[in-house]
């Protein structure tokens, strides 16, 4: 029997995970429709690869579309060809949108917040045209845990971005399959898989409390090697992860 490869090795953790978070979070069910969004960056290439090839599995029986969001006043590198290319292989059509913001509209908002807005509203729009019922996006385990260490330190609240979040005003539920699969497998396996990351050159672009909490975490985790999985747990048990 031939010894897996690394590649492999990653490959078969990510699906497993992936499927974990499919049946623990009933993310997925029959005949839904599903939109998944694509920044063009290694995570959300990751997710439209794996709902891909997990689509084609008889059960559940569903169907994916992709929408990218691309922003008239921010520079891109990288065309929308390549992500055409990217969905196709899998059999899935790619929905390009082009919107834009004024950050001069609405100056108690950030330009940041403007922007996430936008592609949301976006993405929402497109996915009612498409007569999805479903939006995927592409957060892992570690945005999800960043996102409660933020929220409790600066908002002074427990809480994060679920797995699965019904929408109040609109049918559509918001899935993450991707949630309970980490970051550095997937990094590792867009390297194995040539991702070409689509990169913005975004003018409004600055350092955030993100990038500080995945430092502060990396030192959490040299002391303690299962705090992710303590964290996990915690969210779990106060019904962090489910929001219907």
């Amino acid at each position: 029997m031939a010894i897996p490869t690394d590649e492999q090795k990653i490959e078969k953790r990510i699906l497993s995970r992936l499927n974990k978070a499919l049946s623990k979070y009933g993310l997925i069910e029959d005949n839904d429709r599903i939109l998944v969004g694509i920044s063009g960056g290694k995570d959300s290439l990751c997710l439209l690869e794996m709902l891909g090839r997990r689509m084609k599995i008889d059960k559940p029986r569903f169907t994916l579309d992709a929408v990218h969001i691309r922003m008239e006043n921010i520079r891109y590198e990288t065309d929308t060809w390549y992500l055409e290319d990217f969905a196709a292989r899998y059999g899935i059509r790619m929905h390009c949108v082009t919107t834009g913001f004024d950050a001069h509209t609405d100056t108690r908002k950030s330009p940041c917040f403007l922007c996430s807005w936008n592609r949301r509203k976006q993405m929402f729009i497109k996915a009612q045209e498409l007569g999805c019922n479903k939006i995927a996006l592409g957060h892992h385990m570690d945005d999800i845990i960043h996102t409660a260490m933020m929220n409790e330190f600066f908002q002074g609240h427990f809480s994060t971005m679920p797995a699965k979040l019904r929408m109040r005003k609109m049918p559509l539920t918001i899935i993450r399959p991707l949630c309970m699969v980490e970051e550095r497998d997937i990094r590792m396996y867009a390297m194995y898989r040539g991702y070409e990351k689509q990169v913005s050159m975004c003018p409004y672009e600055t350092g955030s409390h993100r990038s500080d909490m995945r430092d502060v975490f990396a030192r959490i985790e040299e002391l303690n090697p299962e705090a992710r999985y303590s964290m996990w747990n915690a969210l779990e048990s106060e019904g962090k992860l489910i929001e219907v």
